[in-house]
């Protein structure tokens, strides 16, 4: 591979081949911008993070929500040589201090919405250097470059763009590197898979400070010249309103949307609509049919991770339950000790029979993978890619197809009654039933030894916990392991989770069964609420047992 500049695919090049575009770019609420607006809007903004550049790394925060003013910053930075780093407005206080400082942000934009957040807080190399969009400051900062030629910047197509914080359900979050030639060939990519055109609408709505928003809309649509939508943040009951005002032809997103949005009313003219592809991650594998069904448009699910190490997609043959098939290149590997885990058996029920064997870690054995680290974060650079292997943290098995499966992250392993298993096949088993949205399966300290099974689940509205159903639901379940059943059944209307829909399982782990919704205990063999003086009852089993230790780690 020829890695001179010159060979490099860049976002710089994208954005500067539109200058001369008059066709349609950005939509926004009441807004429209041509190509040749938004280029020229990029490169008056990089002069101005060039003119602000301080010491140290060139970082600009971006604590914005989606629009046309995030999309022309990552277009100005592309220009400048400037690294973006997406800010997540849901991290507050000592949180999000910690991401700007530890990302090294010595620049950060934001807008008024947004602005009180940085108050009180030191923000490292940032301090004093805030801008704020929709101030009368940042349009007279602007003025001096409208219509101003492209920088001479000294540009390096493989230093970091962007630095993509990881969601941070188990710990403080991780900013994965992603090169400007990485961005623009994940674009090309898409693009051709997904066979992109200038036609196509573009409808942003997944928060721009994550990697899909990026990777799986923003890029592909400067690379096929197509029209950005832009939603500031994601409503479920705005999505289809918006897509026929908007025109919207394709739609990207990660984790949930698509439950949220099918839990809206249902209409006889849902399919009316302009949609001609949905492409995402992690969508609940029971709501990719019934989403394609009521809106009449092709769904498209893949595996994939803002580091970029592994990625396994979806084939029309692909079983229900199953991520798609992967290349050679990828493994399943047992962590302990660097084998590769055997194929997986099932029964006649389609229920795993050998999980301690065949659940292992998918990596890829490809030494120099497309994951280009975490910025500032050895250690976690190490854990990733150690033994020349790129290790995903994600448990996965395979079928004797080729299939690989889902299993949970590396922290979803469960031990009860010394059987291991995962928390994702538990959790696709309870949104089976029918008044359950979504399930988050995790494990609990056990009184005796090792774990119990606690689920928290997203009720359907209204919805009620009917233990003897439950119970009945259960035993109905013929894939459901002997030892799978939770304990503890957490019935609430939310769960916590991250501004892009994942839980917080570190979070439920943290209140277990001591949280404000109504919880359920498996007692005997029926379910019963959990009263008042039921968790002291519980530390006293503990204590009396010498495990009150593990309850305060």
């Amino acid at each position: 591979m020829d890695t001179s500049a010159e060979a490099l695919p860049t976002i710089r090049d994208s954005v500067l081949s539109r200058a001369d575009d008059d066709s349609l770019a950005m939509l926004f609420e009441d807004e429209q911008y041509t190509y040749r607006e938004f280029t020229a809007g990029c490169v008056a903004r990089a002069h101005l993070l060039l003119d602000r550049r301080g010491a140290g790394p060139f970082h600009v925060g971006a604590l914005l929500d989606n629009g046309p003013e995030y999309s022309m910053l990552l277009g100005g930075a592309a220009v400048a040589g400037a690294a973006v780093v997406g800010i997540n407005p849901t991290r507050q206080g000592a949180e999000l201090a910690r991401d700007i400082t530890h990302a090294d942000c010595g620049i950060i934009v934001t807008e008024s919405r947004h602005r009180g957040l940085l108050d009180g807080l030191d923000l490292g190399a940032a301090n004093g250097r805030v801008l704020n969009v929709d101030s009368p400051e940042w349009d007279a900062a602007l003025a001096p470059h409208t219509g101003a030629e492209p920088p001479d910047a000294d540009i390096d197509p493989l230093a970091p763009y962007l630095l993509l914080f990881t969601s941070g359900t188990t710990g403080d979050p991780k900013a994965a590197i992603c090169s400007q030639v990485r961005l623009a060939r994940i674009g090309e990519v898409i693009t051709e898979m997904r066979k992109l055109t200038p036609d196509d609408v573009f409808y942003q709505a997944m928060p721009m400070f994550h990697s899909n928003a990026l990777m799986a809309g923003w890029v592909p649509c400067l690379t096929a010249g197509g029209v950005a939508a832009f939603r500031r943040r994601f409503s479920a009951s705005g999505f289809l309103p918006d897509v026929r005002r908007f025109g919207v032809t394709y739609f990207n997103y990660v984790g949930k949307p698509l439950t949220y949005i099918l839990a809206t009313p249902e209409q006889p003219d849902d399919a009316d609509n302009t949609l001609r592809i949905v492409f995402g991650n992690e969508g609940a594998v029971h709501d990719l049919e019934r989403f394609s069904r009521r809106f009449g448009v092709p769904v498209e699910d893949s595996y994939g991770s803002t580091e970029g190490g592994v990625s396994v997609s979806r084939t029309p043959d692909t079983p229900p339950n199953a991520l798609g098939r992967a290349d050679e290149s990828v493994k399943i590997l047992d962590p302990d000790t660097g084998e590769e885990a055997p194929l997986a058996v099932f029964d006649d029920t389609g229920k795993l029979l050998n999980p301690d064997e065949a659940i292992g870690e998918l990596v890829s054995m490809v030494s120099a993978p497309t994951f280009e680290g975490y910025w500032n974060n050895p250690d976690a650079d190490d854990e990733r890619t150690h033994g020349g292997i790129y290790w995903s943290g994600d448990l996965a098995y395979r079928d004797a197809e080729g299939f690989v499966y889902f299993a949970g992250r590396n922290f979803d392993w469960l031990r009860v009654d010394g059987e291991n298993f995962a928390a994702a096949p538990v959790e696709r088993i309870l949104v089976r039933h029918p008044d359950i949205d979504l399930a988050a399966v995790f494990a609990v300290p056990s009184s005796s030894v090792g774990d119990d099974v606690m689920a928290a689940v997203v009720r359907r509205p209204g919805a009620g916990f009917d233990p003897d159903g439950f119970a009945e639901f259960l035993a109905g379940q013929d894939d459901l392991g002997t030892k799978w059943a939770p304990r503890y059944v957490r019935w609430a209307d939310t769960l916590p989770q991250t501004e892009t829909n994942k839980i917080l399982k570190r979070t439920l782990r943290r209140e277990r069964w001591e949280s404000d919704d109504e919880t359920w205990l498996l007692d005997g063999e029926g379910y019963r609420r959990l009263a008042s003086g039921d968790a002291d009852a519980i530390r006293a089993e503990f204590e009396a047992r010498g495990r009150l230790s593990v309850l305060d780690v």
